[in-house]
């Protein structure tokens, strides 16, 4: 892999990180409802979600992922139906955070935002494809195959990571801009609908 093609990947995956796809959307809704440090979790889970599609790739069994149809879509409903789900929740909370906060134990809560951004990547089917299809085409059959998975996991990793992390910081100033009182539920809300976006993104996604 030459460093040309490298910097081809970097820049193609920080266009892909700073697209609002359900990733992004999930890291806003966390940002919105917990504050940005806390949807690092949830980045956290992304970046886990794509550690595994690296290794299914550079053992060769992506491909088979990817031509199978009927699991394909199995994990794409999966997604589907627990981000509406989870956005559904929100929409009818009462929007007491802070009491909610101090109810529940931050290990908890850092449970639920990894297990969030685990799920929701896990079943991106754009994220199944980059990892199956596209993610090969930068490596170099005669060179260390392993060595350059690695090398561009890292990189997808350094890159994607801040860009997840100030989403995520931008969505929690843009909550504290909300007045509170009876608009208390307000985050709430749209948190819960940037996660219904979410699972309707993921739906309309179709596997090429």
């Amino acid at each position: 892999m030459t460093f040309k093609l490298w910097l081809v990947f970097a820049a193609t995956e920080f266009l892909l990180a700073m697209t609002p796809g359900p990733g992004v959307l999930l890291i806003i809704s966390q940002g919105m409802k917990f504050g940005g440090r806390a949807s690092i979790k949830g980045t956290l889970g992304i970046q886990t979600a794509n550690t595994l599609y690296f290794i299914l790739s550079a053992a060769g069994l992506g491909a088979l992922l990817l031509a199978s149809a009927q699991l394909f879509q199995i994990i794409k409903w999966i997604g589907v139906g627990y981000l509406i789900f989870l956005g559904i929740k929100m929409l009818l909370s009462k929007g007491e955070l802070s009491e909610r906060l101090e109810q529940v134990s931050s290990r908890k809560i850092s449970r639920k935002l990894f297990s969030q951004g685990l799920v929701t990547q896990l079943a991106n089917p754009k994220a199944i494809v980059f990892f199956t299809a596209l993610l090969p085409q930068f490596i170099t059959p005669d060179e260390n195959v392993l060595l350059q998975f690695f090398i561009l996991g890292m990189t997808a990793i350094v890159v994607e990571f801040p860009v997840l992390a100030i989403y995520g910081w931008v969505a929690e100033r843009g909550r504290r801009l909300i007045p509170k009182g009876r608009f208390a539920a307000l985050p709430d809300r749209i948190a819960g609908m940037f996660l219904i976006g979410t699972g309707i993104g993921l739906a309309a996604i179709r596997k090429p």
